[in-house]
């Protein structure tokens, strides 16, 4: 029974992976043994899709072309990383500070604000799409990178996850800490912190994997080219050019996956935390 399990396990996980060496595969494949693998979908005559996890003939001219021959790549990676960079800089300097407030001080309504937070937290974006649009379009940042970056600042999910994190560190320590003359941002900035520093971490690496793939924002509130992120580089990709675009889709994965298997062990331990009831 332990090998049958094993062995399921062993092909839903490659199931999982299948998708990252499709690309992978693809990325080294010529143009010409893309179009004739994929020809029925990207051309439209009849026949069945095939594909290999080994190019018959590897090449990185596709790679060349797209870091070499492409500068509006490297237009669009400059503003994925700011967009990503300000947003998790923002919810560092915003949400960890709510988080220790809703945590650990007792006042009118905190019930109340927690459970707001939850409620916006499980709201899609579509559902604040107009109200953000109507608000940037008053502020004047529709089209600007800042009009993307502001309202991620305030996002709740952060907040929900450091406050998990927050709430189990033992009362007990704190009065020590208060017993010894300590003042309440010492004993945010010297056991708060550090302490709960698996729940911030957890909270940037989600924050990474979520504002580095960010799509439907930019669509909504970006006109300008110049200003787009790489999420909104692959869709504008012809199909004729299959090669680049699994070129482009290896790139954008690659820090996303670095990020996440360098925090793994942080996101479990955040995984753990937002299941367990107050």
């Amino acid at each position: 029974m332990k090998k049958l399990w094993s062995a399921v396990l062993w092909l839903l996980a490659l199931i999982c992976v299948f998708p990252i060496l499709f690309v992978a595969a693809g990325s080294l494949m010529g143009s010409t043994e893309v179009k004739e693998l994929l020809g029925p979908a990207l051309s439209g005559r009849k026949g069945y899709v095939s594909w290999k996890l080994f190019p018959q003939y590897p090449t990185l001219k596709s790679y060349v072309e797209l870091l070499v021959d492409t500068p509006g790549f490297f237009v669009m990676l400059w503003n994925s990383v700011k967009i990503t960079g300000g947003v998790l800089a923002g919810q560092l300097l915003v949400g960890v500070p709510a988080a220790w407030g809703l945590a650990r001080f007792s006042f009118p309504g905190r019930k109340a604000v927690f459970t707001i937070y939850i409620a916006l937290m499980m709201m899609p974006f579509q559902v604040m799409m107009l109200s953000n649009y109507l608000m940037l379009d008053r502020l004047g940042l529709l089209d600007t990178l800042a009009g993307i970056i502001l309202p991620a600042v305030f996002s709740t999910f952060p907040v929900f996850i450091i406050y998990r994190f927050f709430e189990g560190l033992p009362e007990a320590l704190m009065e020590s800490a208060r017993l010894d003359g300590a003042g309440e941002w010492i004993i945010f900035w010297k056991i708060g912190i550090p302490l709960g520093s698996p729940g911030i971490i957890s909270a940037m690496v989600l924050g990474f994997l979520e504002y580095w793939n960010l799509l439907e924002q930019p669509m909504a509130f970006l006109k300008t080219k110049e200003l787009w992120p790489l999420s909104l580089f692959l869709p504008s990709i012809d199909m004729k050019q299959a090669g680049g675009a699994f070129a482009a889709s290896a790139v954008v994965l690659f820090p996303a996956l670095m990020v996440f298997l360098a925090g793994q062990d942080y996101l479990e331990q955040g995984i753990i935390s937002t299941a367990v009831k107050e």
